[in-house]
């Protein structure tokens, strides 16, 4: 048990462990990005529906407008909320989950943006056609992009700009 405790404080870790430690941390910088993402969808730039879960769940309120704004407010909600939960998820990242020095902390620093950027558009690009060509809600088009975005990201960080 010791040996499990001190995977979980350190970065010697097993795979395992270490997936499990990135899921955690993902979850964290998950949790800034949704509440960041609904704070602006339904307070700064109103992209949710009377049909959507967080709207029947939370009571959030809803505005009027047509699934072509909705997709592009979405699209901006997300990306305002990328650039908070990004920034959360690299700081967990470097100190806690993968070991860094593969690359400089500049050139690592912007990697890891950069990888976050495209996972982030192709996740949004993902949610924007769901809205825009399917009328799926806001919040089953927000769940596919964070799928999208986590399988890029891990097998990224892992592989390309951390240590392992």
């Amino acid at each position: 048990m010791q040996h499990i405790i001190r995977q979980f404080t350190s970065k010697e870790h097993g795979p395992l462990v270490q997936f499990i430690k990135y899921g955690i941390g993902g979850g964290a910088a998950t949790a800034v990005h949704v509440v960041i993402f609904y704070t602006m969808a339904s307070v700064v730039f109103p992209a949710l529906t009377a049909d959507d879960l967080a709207v029947r769940l939370l009571g959030f309120p809803v505005a009027e407008i047509d699934d072509a704004l909705r997709a592009r407010l979405t699209a901006l909600d997300n990306f305002i909320a990328f650039l908070f939960s990004n920034f959360v998820a690299y700081i967990i990242n470097i100190k806690w989950v993968f070991e860094d020095g593969r690359h400089s902390r500049s050139v690592e620093c912007l990697m890891f943006f950069a990888v976050s950027g495209i996972s982030i558009a192709v996740g949004t690009g993902i949610a924007w056609g769901l809205i825009r060509w399917f009328g799926l809600t806001t919040t089953v088009a927000f769940i596919s992009n964070i799928v999208a975005s986590v399988m890029i990201n891990y097998a990224m960080r892992k592989f390309v700009i951390f240590k392992g």
